[in-house]
């Protein structure tokens, strides 16, 4: 049995959803479990949804989810000709959970409505590619992720109940493989005990994709996107990089701590612990081999570049001179915590901590803001993180030359310059 996982690109259209049939089809007869996001943008319009329904625009609200039903509607009418009514069916009963919703005042948490709404996009993908795949012959069963995914009520970023999913997973999803070749279901969602909806956070269908993996043994895992395979560098800012054949999954896991667009750390650990293979293909190009991330070594890797701009420097200095250690240092780490923010990069020195931060204006003001009781806080914005692993010499000039460097970190294997 083996995973596959398409992401919301590769279904955005008729077109593209008869492709993934085909990618499907083509694995026969080995039984899949396929993992579908939300189609194209859908993610971020009940993103702007949730907002005018938690601002209290709920006229606004509804108008919005008009124009998702409207496109779902559509991509029916190109795709099906003979099960057209039942999956509209199907498409109706999601959209009766969200007009219920948007005709109510909210009396929670954001992030408790953010899920409850946002949920609504896998749900309707995944039961549209269902029925694209019965109508072209395939014995596919669709499946709601939020009767097997069990997870806690940290909204919008859920742990999940190991334990009981894997219950689920032998009880309920393992059996329906007596009857079916293929079980479609939803990433990135999941629900609690009290059957409420919830989000795994980010990269979170490529999770949902590793816990099946993990939990039925799968042979391998397959997320399919619309690049060739995992390259060097971003290829729209760097046309010199590289296609990386393969990589070990701590080398990944280095990758997107520095904040390389690839696989999220949480969705290597479940494959690491049971050395399940990962590939990354290409859903344009099925034909070519991708990359491969496994427990083996590539020791022969090009410098791997991370840009990240709109950067900001916060340097956070002792009011008094005084030395920065323990304590203060204890404070600010709280205080990253309670706004919900990371440094990218941090430095002491005797009496100031310099901090790094993706440049979120209403994090970093709430952050300053605070920290300013206790220090004095001195902000710097506009700059650019690089970061290269596997860095020689001849990258790191080329990279740096013009810029002014403000700060710079550096191991065996990775540097990382903030430059202005």
């Amino acid at each position: 049995m083996k995973v596959y996982k398409f992401g919301g690109a590769s279904i955005q259209n008729p077109e593209r959803i008869k492709n993934v049939g085909k990618i499907i089809n083509a694995a026969a007869p080995e039984k899949l479990l396929v993992v579908v996001s939300a189609m194209g943008k859908t993610t971020n319009a009940l993103e702007k949804i949730t907002d005018a329904f938690f601002e209290g625009r709920l006229s606004d609200a509804q108008q919005l989810f008009e124009q998702i039903k409207n496109s779902h509607l559509n991509t029916l009418k190109y795709l099906l000709v003979t099960g057209w009514e039942a999956a509209e069916n199907q498409l109706k009963d999601f959209f009766t959970e969200v007009e219920w919703m948007l005709h109510d005042k909210p009396v929670r948490q954001y992030d408790y409505y953010y899920d409850q709404l946002v949920c609504c996009g896998e749900l309707l993908s995944s039961s549209i590619l269902a029925h694209s795949l019965k109508e072209q012959g395939i014995n596919a069963t669709w499946l709601d992720v939020r009767d097997v995914l069990r997870t806690d009520d940290n909204f919008r970023d859920a742990g999940v109940d190991w334990d009981f999913t894997a219950t689920r997973i032998k009880e309920s999803v393992l059996p329906l493989f007596d009857d079916y070749d293929v079980i479609i279901t939803q990433g990135y969602i999941g629900a609690t005990d009290e059957n409420e909806s919830t989000t795994l956070g980010r990269e979170g269908s490529d999770y949902t994709a590793a816990i099946f993996a993990n939990l039925m043994e799968a042979a391998e895992v397959t997320i399919w996107k619309d690049v060739d395979a995992v390259m060097s560098a971003d290829p729209r800012k760097f046309p010199e990089a590289q296609i990386i054949p393969a990589l070990s999954f701590t080398e990944v896991i280095e990758m997107a701590y520095y904040g390389a667009q690839v696989i999220h750390p949480k969705t290597i650990k479940p494959l690491q612990n049971k050395s399940i293979p990962l590939y990354v293909k290409s859903f344009l190009d099925p034909a070519l081999p991708g990359t491969v991330i496994s427990s083996t070594s590539n020791k022969k890797l090009p410098p791997i570049i991370v840009w990240k701009e709109n950067q900001v420097l916060v340097t956070f200095q002792s009011k008094d001179f005084s030395f920065v250690e323990d304590k203060p240092v204890q404070q600010l780490h709280r205080l990253f915590e309670e706004v919900r923010i990371k440094p990218n990069l941090s430095q002491h020195t005797a009496i100031s901590l310099l901090c790094c931060f993706n440049d979120h204006p209403e994090k970093i003001g709430d952050l300053a803001a605070s920290a300013a009781a206790f220090f004095d806080v001195v902000l710097e914005k506009n700059l650019s993180l690089l970061t290269i692993r596997h860095y020689d010499d001849i990258t790191l000039k080329k990279l740096t030359a013009g810029k002014t460097v403000l700060l710079e970190q550096r191991t065996v294997e990775t540097v990382q310059v903030l430059m202005r």
